[in-house]
């Protein structure tokens, strides 16, 4: 993995960083790109969740399950797609609930960068994937190091927010220790992908609630417009 750990997040990330799967990651990345497998997001971009939300900013966890596979559009945040790029279905689900709950209108960029800024950590499972084969670097390495930073959030006090959208972000948060008893809230509800939104995800007002809680406990609100 040539990408640095941000300094905030090195100490809590260190242990996982020093498994065998995690020292792994790093020469099995470096094989995929000598052989020519295209992997996304580029050098540079995949641990950018971490770089644009410090640990001690935490206030909302988002978790995605792996970036979007195709061509120019993952960039290091779950869910998130750099300016100028034509919104995936997900997202655009996502401001669809936005503007129900908030009244925000639906904006024109799908760029997230504005949420991590304010301490949304855009939080994917598995941080690259190769070009058209979703879910393909499940499994081979990243999952420790992920799992270690939602529980290092989950192991502070400030009382956070976890956003869980489908199976696979329960299946996450079910592995951490303390995220469950912890002073935080957890919201599920199903996926915003068009298979499964309407399920539950339209009308699960996880942004509202979010900053409700956050108020209650001090912790200010995301000015969720500002992207």
């Amino acid at each position: 993995m040539s990408d640095a750990i941000p300094e905030s997040w090195r100490p809590a990330l260190e242990p996982a960083l020093a498994l065998p799967e995690s020292r792994q990651l790093g020469a099995w990345l470096k094989q995929q790109e000598a052989a020519g497998k295209q992997i996304f997001p580029p050098r540079g971009q995949r641990l950018k969740a971490l770089e644009l939300t410090p640990l001690d900013s935490v206030r909302v966890v988002i978790l995605g399950q792996d970036p979007y596979h195709g061509p120019g559009q993952a960039h290091g945040l779950s869910f998130s797609v750099p300016d100028g790029v034509r919104q995936p279905p997900s997202l655009a689900n996502i401001f669809k609930e936005l503007q129900a709950d908030c009244g925000i209108e639906r904006p024109i960029s799908g760029n997230l960068e504005g949420w991590a800024r304010q301490g949304v950590l855009l939080l994917n499972n598995a941080l690259t994937v190769e070009s058209g084969q979703a879910g393909s670097h499940a499994g081979r390495g990243w999952e420790a190091i992920t799992d270690a930073a939602v529980a290092a959030v989950a192991a502070r006090s400030a009382p956070t927010v976890f956003i869980l959208w489908g199976r696979h972000a329960r299946t996450k948060a079910e592995r951490v220790k303390g995220l469950t008893s912890g002073p935080h809230l957890m919201l599920t509800s199903a996926h915003p992908s068009p298979l499964s939104a309407h399920n539950g995800f339209f009308g699960s007002r996880p942004f509202s609630q979010a900053n409700e809680f956050l108020e209650k406990n001090g912790r200010g609100t995301i000015a969720w417009q500002r992207l």
